[in-house]
């Protein structure tokens, strides 16, 4: 059994989320932006199908990827290096978390990403936390990334492909950016074989709130991030 809460006053301790499933925490609230932006500075977040209450989840251990340790594999490198696309910040946030939620999973009959979650984080975009990293071609968006930014933390959330490699590309473009605005680090909540081939790791929960906490206390402040063709010099 996990407790029902009423708010984001009333998240329990972090101590109390299950072993089985792991990091299930709690149900209830609601995602307004303060209940949201409370959660994850506390190191929780929501995942949930329709036709559920939203369930709140913090795992032990979590799954991170410091932005400088991203690993590019050789492939991955040489299509870089070519550039043939162009990378965009935060110029079609509602289109890539559209596309995120429609697009097909491998072993996934639907979609965590309800309607309510979209719209949640489409406010959290327009007062400047929600964020997305887009992969463009021919004026075509086929790839992209979104999360949340929180002082020098980044949240990732979710990632969609519709052509070769460019969910990679946009991820690779986000893990640079941050690496060059001094973000500590990058959540990506679950461990998956795709991210740890990418660089992220496991690490204590515990170790995770205590750098999370270090993190989201610093500037800088909620906002759009400019605009950054960075399809170019990757060596």
């Amino acid at each position: 059994m996990i407790p029902w809460i009423a708010s984001a006053d009333s998240f329990p301790p972090l101590e109390l989320a299950l072993a089985e499933p792991n990091g299930l925490l709690c149900a209830g609230a609601d995602l307004a932006p303060d209940t949201l932006l409370r959660a994850y500075r506390d190191g929780i977040f929501p995942w949930y199908s329709a036709g559920q209450p939203i369930l709140w989840w913090s795992p032990d251990p979590r799954m991170v990827l410091v932005p400088g340790e991203f690993r590019i594999s050789r492939s991955l490198r040489r299509t870089l290096r070519r550039g043939a696309y162009r990378i965009r910040l935060d110029s079609a946030f509602p289109a890539v978390i559209r596309a995120c939620a429609r697009t097909p999973r491998k072993g996934q009959s639907g979609t965590w990403i309800t309607a309510a979650m979209q719209s949640a984080y489409c406010e959290l975009y327009e007062l400047g936390y929600a964020h997305s990293v887009e992969t463009w071609v021919d004026e075509a968006l086929v790839g992209g990334i979104y999360g949340l930014a929180i002082g020098r933390m980044f949240y990732g959330e979710s990632m969609f492909s519709h052509a070769s490699n460019a969910s990679k590309i946009a991820l690779a473009h986000l893990a640079r950016y941050l690496a060059t605005q001094d973000y500590g680090l990058i959540d990506c909540q679950m461990n998956t074989p795709h991210l740890a081939s990418l660089g992220a790791r496991e690490i204590p929960r515990s170790d995770f709130i205590a750098r999370l906490r270090e993190l989201t206390a610093v500037a800088p402040a909620p906002g759009r991030w400019a605009e950054d063709d960075a399809s170019r010099n990757w060596s």
